[in-house]
């Protein structure tokens, strides 16, 4: 078959047209969140079950963490290494090439809270728990040392879904509880509180030296609940079940519950079911589970995402 051509139009009825131009592709909205190269820049024992350890960076004054319970990624270098191997320069693709790595070669990559920072200085402060050699990140961070290499992914606004303490406006009454994982982020959110707003805590912790204070300008009461076993959990719940709240409900407050995973699920259900709060207005976070290492809850949430 002959192929088809189409023929030149007569010289009278020419058109002369200008080519359209070619819109240029849509650019990609700036990622809230970067990565930053760090290394420890001293330590310090807050008590028994807490050292804080303070990360510096020439890039790390661009971090800009939103207070309260700000989260960010820590990557740490896996035995032997001198520095965490994480594929940057792929946008949003690294997190599938990091998963795609030998586990043995790729960083060690754990959730932190944003203990403090200090932008000007390029320093951020995160305090670990000690419980023992139990993982990766516990060991590492017994044996830290100033100039040891890590790098973080934080974010580079401070709005950011890494915040999850959004009280609706017009709330004045929080309530927190929360176990000694979560006891930077109860920090952060109770010095982010202003006055006038009533608080009631419960702090769940190991030993009786890791009770500390918390500054804060709201009107707060916090319950220390000292367990001295570092194997026992759960003590947050009973308190919290027992306490006299003022009024036959909080319906109208706003809650914030973190910690281990079946106590926090546990504390949400009673605070909805039992205490009449709205579902919508109590944010919940399992930072870690009982008998889980924080691979195998990643590996879930991607399987219930899938």
């Amino acid at each position: 078959m002959t192929p088809r051509t189409a023929a030149p139009p007569a010289a009278s009825a020419a058109v002369h047209r200008r080519p359209t131009p070619r819109r240029a592709p849509a650019a990609r909205p700036a990622s809230p969140f970067g990565f930053f190269e760090a290394s420890v820049v001293r330590t310090a024992r807050l008590g028994p079950s807490l050292v804080r350890i303070t990360f510096g960076g020439e890039r790390l004054g661009r971090l800009a963490g939103g207070g309260r319970d700000q989260s960010f990624s820590l990557f740490l270098p896996q035995p032997g290494q001198s520095e965490p191997v994480v594929p940057v320069g792929l946008g949003d693709g690294w997190f599938a090439a990091w998963r795609a790595m030998d586990p043995e070669v790729r960083a060690v990559m754990r959730s932190y809270t944003v203990a403090a920072q200090r932008p000007k200085a390029g320093e951020v402060d995160v305090d670990f728990v000690l419980h023992g050699d139990t993982g990766p990140a516990t060991r590492w961070a017994r044996r830290a040392r100033p100039g040891d290499r890590v790098r973080l992914l934080g974010p580079v606004t401070p709005e950011n879904k890494s915040v999850g303490f959004r009280p609706p406006a017009g709330t004045d009454r929080v309530l927190l509880a929360a176990d000694e994982t979560a006891l930077p982020a109860v920090a952060g959110i109770l010095a982010w509180l202003p006055a006038g707003v009533r608080v009631r805590a419960w702090v769940e912790v190991p030993r009786a030296g890791d009770v500390r204070p918390l500054p804060t300008a709201a009107d707060a009461e916090v319950t220390w609940l000292v367990r001295e076993d570092f194997r026992r959990h759960g003590a947050v719940v009973d308190a919290v079940r027992g306490a006299a709240l003022p009024g036959e409900t909080w319906g109208g407050a706003y809650a914030w519950l973190a910690g281990e995973a079946a106590a926090v699920r546990a504390l949400r259900r009673h605070l909805v079911s039992e205490r009449g709060l709205e579902r919508g207005r109590v944010a919940f976070s399992g930072y870690w589970r009982l008998g889980a290492s924080e691979e195998d809850l990643r590996t879930e949430a991607l399987a219930g995402a899938a």
